[in-house]
């Protein structure tokens, strides 16, 4: 996502917002600024690109998918920054694949080392 007067720009047949709405139709269009920390959420709704709500944790539901968009503030990759991120339903963030593979990982060795004091040598198992 670049800049956002490029994001906004509503030129016939150029500007990316125009495109978008007349020319992709994609259902949702999101516009994340980095600089300021915000997103805002689109929806296209009879041709035309209507700004969402933010739920009371400012988050913009995309209803079709069951999920929500928003800010996480928090560390990823080893940066600590205002993150674009998804939850579901329920108000859970959704893991990224490294996440889930990091958990995972963490839970393979705490379940072995489970194994290793009850006796039982992991790498013996099949």
């Amino acid at each position: 996502m670049g800049n956002s007067a490029q994001e906004r720009d509503t030129t016939p047949y150029e500007g990316k917002f125009w495109v978008y709405e007349q020319a992709i139709h994609a259902a949702f269009y999101g516009i994340y600024e980095v600089a300021k920390a915000s997103v805002e959420v689109y929806r296209l709704v009879e041709g035309r690109y209507s700004l969402l709500p933010a739920n009371d944790r400012g988050r913009y539901p995309i209803p079709p998918l069951s999920i929500k968009l928003g800010i996480w503030q928090g560390r990823y990759k080893n940066v600590e920054l205002p993150w674009l991120r998804w939850w579901d339903g329920e108000g859970n963030l959704l893991l990224t694949g490294e996440e889930r593979a990091d958990r995972a990982e963490r839970e393979n060795a705490r379940l072995r080392e489970r194994l290793r004091a009850l006796g039982v040598d992991p790498d013996a198992i099949e």
